[in-house]
């Protein structure tokens, strides 16, 4: 029997383009430095409106990514 052991990392991505520009910004560092990715959980969306009426689009999420077991298959 296989088993796997995930673990969960809370991450946020900002865009000045859009919320899914944010999403895709985190996953994409995500897998820079992280192996093994199999989901994301968007905990919140956010908007923050810079001085000059500019506007930053903002995603928190969880990413989730199987740990390895350090054995040679």
């Amino acid at each position: 029997m296989i088993m796997s052991v995930a673990k969960v990392v809370e991450l946020i991505g900002s865009s000045s383009k859009s919320f899914d520009d944010a999403t895709n910004q985190i996953i994409s560092r995500a897998n820079k430095t992280l192996r093994n990715l199999t989901g994301l959980e968007i905990i919140s969306q956010k908007i923050k409106i810079n001085s000059n009426k500019s506007l930053e689009y903002r995603v928190k999420a969880k990413v989730l990514f199987i740990i390895e077991d350090g054995q040679k298959k």
